[in-house]
């Protein structure tokens, strides 16, 4: 426990501490600024890549959901935020929605894949991760295993439920 001493505890000067935190803070805030709060999928909006993306599916033969539901695992496994991946996905796929219709069965079923696809395979850079880590005493490999595991499982169950439930409506 003595390793966790930090700070003033260490007989170090304030202005040292001060700098410290300004350092480190230096380092991610670009990162923050782009991610948090949505803003991400604004940049990305207003950037034309959501007309893109549409454009690339709308000229293969996958499905809408399956569509949906990639685009957000895959921003949910580089980001590691399940909100962010879901709103920046939401962002992106409201073009290949509109196409029927916003009070469709179809766009209804495209949210729930992007649901299921913001839980997908949760790993080091998710939060949630390494509090599952501590909190039940895990090791790294023990919580890669094992949450890894369940978020994947998770999310590709919600996928096959959003299929399923598509062949009955």
């Amino acid at each position: 426990m003595q390793s966790l001493r930090w700070g003033l505890q260490r007989n170090q000067k304030m202005e040292d501490i001060s700098t410290s935190l300004a350092d480190s803070i230096k380092q991610i805030s670009v990162m923050l600024l782009i991610i948090g709060g949505g803003a991400f999928k604004q940049v990305l909006v207003d950037g034309g890549i959501s007309k893109y993306i549409s454009g690339l599916f709308a000229q293969t033969s996958i499905s809408p959901i399956l569509a949906a539901w990639l685009i957000t695992a895959l921003l949910r496994m580089s980001l590691g935020s399940s909100t962010v991946a879901a709103m920046t996905a939401a962002g992106l796929v409201v073009p290949m929605a509109h196409q029927f219709g916003s009070n469709s069965i179809m766009a209804t079923l495209m949210v729930l894949s992007i649901g299921a696809g913001s839980v997908f395979c949760g790993h080091v850079n998710d939060a949630g991760f390494w509090m599952i880590k501590e909190y039940f005493g895990l090791s790294l490999k023990e919580t890669l295993l094992s949450w890894t595991t369940l978020t994947s499982v998770l999310a590709l169950a919600g996928l096959g439920a959003v299929y399923a439930i598509s062949l009955f409506v």
